[in-house]
């Protein structure tokens, strides 16, 4: 049997076991003692009315004092009233209208905040990677922190994880492993900062680090060989420089020399020509004086010098007189078997000889010279 059926009499708007109250009466009833507590709508203005309005100040104080709020050195806070940007307070202590009229979200713009990421995705060779990461951020502009975007670290992980699949999935496993390795955290950081200035999310990337990088095992000897050659070629590098470093001095010095003699050649050259040419200056000069006496003398001077390297000797036939023939050939060739003893005793018998056959060889000059000479 149900509660309200006829008979029961367990009704529990019946307090008398009759029949219930009418609900218009029972709200009239309430509204009545809330009339009386805060002295609304009664007749009397009795104590109970002066509680009512104290009641009343009291809420309104406790309300007020609400809307204090504090912001520390390290903090923005962003006030918002029904839900829209209203202003941006400082430092300190400040008052705004409580709730629900005005919100402050308190931002801290100075601390570094970070999150571990890991993930593990596919190369652009078509190889499983997995990597983990580091990602150390600030937020930097609370306004748009809290305007712009919903759920900021989230967003933020989310940008993470696309930017670095842009970097993976445009490389292969062994340069990812080897060469741009190194490059992998700066990439992203910048693929991702970008992404976050284009959604306005108030939120700057300090970092991102690059704490591991597995692949899998069937790679490792092709990882390794590439890391061989990546040795390698530091190491050939390496030589290349100091061989450099090595020829470059050297041939700039060769070329100073050679630069250098050939400049003392220039040099020795011109003085030689301008030598000749001022003896033939001045042989000109004692040509135009007595002509035949100086050609005389140019073709003796040639002569002397042409058979003076020569081992014949030569014998004027038409002079007179006796003349001392000595086998110059014979001794020239006795002396290479002598010791410098005999080279000594060589250079004096060629004196003696030069100066036996003086006396005869002028007066063989004088007789041509006078046998030319026009009568």
């Amino acid at each position: 049997m149900a509660w309200n059926e006829p008979g029961n009499g367990k009704d529990p708007w019946d307090r008398n076991g009759g029949p219930p109250d009418d609900l218009d009466k029972i709200v009239q009833g309430w509204q009545r003692k809330f009339s009386r507590i805060f002295g609304g709508g009664g007749r009397s203005r009795g104590p109970g009315s002066a509680g009512g309005y104290i009641l009343l100040i009291l809420f309104f104080v406790a309300w007020g004092i609400t809307g204090l709020y504090r912001v520390d050195e390290a903090e923005r806070g962003v006030v918002q009233r029904f839900g829209a940007y209203t202003k941006t307070t400082l430092p300190g202590l400040h008052w705004h209208i409580p709730y629900p009229i005005e919100v402050v979200d308190i931002v801290n713009v100075t601390a570094v905040d970070n999150f571990p990421f890991r993930t593990e995705m596919l190369t652009g060779d078509r190889q499983y990677v997995f990597i983990q990461m580091v990602v150390q951020y600030r937020r930097t502009n609370p306004v748009d922190y809290s305007f712009k975007v919903v759920q900021p670290e989230l967003t933020l992980q989310d940008v993470t994880e696309s930017g670095l699949r842009e970097v993976v999935g445009t490389s292969t496993l062994i340069r990812l492993v080897t060469e741009q390795r190194d490059q992998i955290a700066p990439r992203t950081q910048a693929i991702v900062q970008s992404t976050l200035d284009a959604y306005g999310a108030g939120i700057t990337v300090t970092s991102i680090s690059l704490e591991d990088l597995d692949y899998p095992g069937a790679v490792q000897e092709a990882v390794d060989d590439a890391q061989q050659a990546e040795n390698d070629a530091g190491r050939y590098v390496l030589e290349a420089d100091t061989y450099e470093k090595d020829i470059i001095p050297r041939a700039r010095g060769m070329a100073a020399k050679v630069r250098l003699d050939a400049e003392a050649y220039r040099d020795r050259v011109i003085r030689d020509a301008e030598g000749e040419a001022g003896r033939f200056s001045a042989l000109l000069t004692e040509y135009q004086k007595a002509p035949r006496v100086t050609r005389d003398r140019l073709y003796l001077e040639a002569i002397e010098e042409v058979y003076g390297n020569s081992n014949k000797v030569v014998i004027d036939s038409e002079g007179d007189g006796n003349l001392l023939y000595l086998p110059l050939d014979q001794l020239m060739r006795n002396s290479n078997r002598n010791s410098a003893g005999t080279e000594t005793n060589r250079a004096s018998d060629s004196q003696e000889t030069a100066v036996d056959a003086g006396p005869e060889r002028r007066s063989n000059e004088d007789r041509e010279r006078t046998r030319r000479q026009p009568r």
